[in-house]
């Protein structure tokens, strides 16, 4: 049986350019990060520890727990060092895993071949001791053991995670062109937003952005809206732990009945599926919806909130041509209706994003389906000035 206690290294994957607000989540959440990379972060814990992780962190992919290290140059000593670990302590015999990999060496043309040779290892491991085999297949559903090699330097984990933690588990319905929840929860702790003035976000789409702000705000953490993860089937798991866990993160929800959260979308069809996703967050009375055109959104006044944009910007839909018009628009609200407000513009097209005239103060790098992306921060004085073409 694999003990939840034992300590290793934990690698927590995320998507590229996130790492810096994961990293603001493992600090607040009191872990000592040992190294930090571009598309993860590595520190030292146990299982037990991974499932705090999984639990609580917003902006992560995976969650990666160290079972061997070793030095590898081809498929038969990846086999090899594999087929000694000793994966009965760790899988069922009558179980189900899946491989997953990132493979970088010149032996292999194909990670899928990697896969293979990790797969058998095991199964031949299970027939030699048990005459008994447990299924395999491409399902992250149950255990998932990854494989990391490049080079020689070859590494064997449980992903502790299986299916991404990038999805939260709330959205039902996924809309046009959604922002991916780990995405939009790190450009939200990106802004100056402090969590209690209001959030107000016009062409909301699926309202992402407004369900991850009240998540953020309330503390809602994501775990409580996943049923299943990976470590959920290895050996050795205390499912009296996971409630326990479960249980402190509800008792940290807070009550904030003044928090003012709108989401505007001029399509009806968005608004009902917004509706059914903050419903499935448990977080639709939290947020005041509405259809109308964004320049109709209603700002409430003499407030010191954010306003967020995160509108087409003529890559997956839209002409760029017609989308000129709209952020030109989006300049001209921010500056007429939102004095006072810190506005925010997530586009992954610069040249459109020239057109909303207003000076940036900040522009913050993001990427979305491998799309290079800025959010770009804008101060509203009362006396702000348009300047075109900046």
């Amino acid at each position: 049986m694999q003990s939840f206690n034992k300590p290793s290294h934990i690698i927590i994957t995320c998507s590229k350019r996130l790492t810096p607000f994961l990293q603001k989540e493992l600090t607040e959440l009191g872990f000592k990060i040992t190294r930090v990379f571009a598309t993860g972060i590595e520190l030292n814990g146990t299982l037990n520890d991974c499932v705090r992780l999984n639990l609580n962190l917003r902006c992560a992919s995976q969650v990666l727990y160290s079972l061997k290290s070793f030095s590898c140059n081809n498929p038969d000593e990846l086999y090899q060092a594999v087929s000694q670990i000793q994966w009965e302590s760790i899988i069922e015999k009558d179980g189900y895993f899946s491989i997953t990999s990132s493979v970088d060496n010149e032996s292999i043309n194909n990670s899928l071949f990697a896969n293979v040779k990790v797969k058998d290892a095991i199964v031949d491991r299970f027939r030699s001791k048990f005459n008994q085999r447990p299924d395999s297949g491409p399902e992250l559903n149950k255990a998932v053991i990854n494989l990391f090699w490049k080079d020689d330097n070859a590494e064997i984990f449980i992903d502790t995670s299986g299916e991404t933690l990038s999805k939260h588990g709330y959205r039902k319905i996924p809309g046009k062109a959604p922002m991916m929840e780990s995405l939009a929860a790190a450009t939200l702790l990106a802004t100056k937003w402090d969590r209690k003035s209001p959030f107000v976000n016009p062409m909301c789409g699926s309202a992402t952005l407004a369900i991850e702000a009240v998540m953020l705000a309330t503390n809602r953490r994501p775990g409580l809206f996943r049923d299943n993860y990976g470590f959920m089937h290895i050996l050795g798991f205390n499912e009296e732990l996971l409630e326990k866990e479960k249980t402190l993160l509800t008792g940290k929800i807070k009550s904030l009945p003044q928090l003012k959260i709108i989401a505007t979308d001029i399509s009806e069809d968005a608004i009902n599926i917004s509706k059914i996703n903050s419903g499935a967050a448990g977080v639709q009375d939290l947020i005041e919806f509405k259809v109308c055109d964004f320049e109709e959104t209603v700002v409430p006044e003499n407030e010191n909130g954010i306003v967020f944009f995160n509108p087409e910007y003529g890559e997956r839909m839209g002409d760029e041509v017609e989308l000129e018009e709209t952020y030109s628009r989006i300049g001209d609200f921010m500056k007429k209706k939102c004095k006072g407000y810190t506005g925010y513009v997530f586009t992954g097209n610069l040249s459109l994003a020239k057109k909303i005239g207003l000076k940036a103060k900040q522009r913050i790098e993001f990427y979305t389906s491998k799309i290079d992306c800025r959010l770009l921060e804008y101060e509203l004085y009362s006396g702000s000035k348009r300047v075109d073409g900046k």
